[in-house]
């Protein structure tokens, strides 16, 4: 891999474990890449970084779960105002 890659994806994950609420998105924006870019960083790219991936895997399962109940509320939401 490129070093610039490698330095990329170390960056990205340094701000996506340091910061709380850091999500694939904002991970993006800080960094100026699209989203699907640090998807791709911090699954596939980050696995033979041994140490960081299951710490990297673990916050982003949190956010889907997180994700998957604000979805669930909005659309309660939603049927509610109906």
């Amino acid at each position: 891999m490129n070093n610039n890659i490698d330095e990329r994806i170390l960056e990205e994950v340094k701000y996506f474990l340091t910061h709380e609420n850091a999500t694939i998105r904002t991970t993006a924006k800080e960094f100026g890449v699209s989203k699907s870019t640090v998807y791709i960083d911090l699954t596939t790219r980050l696995e033979p970084y041994t140490l960081l991936y299951p710490k990297v895997r673990e916050k982003l399962d949190k956010n889907k779960k997180e994700r998957a109940r604000r979805v669930g509320k909005a659309k309660k939401q939603k049927y509610l105002e109906k």
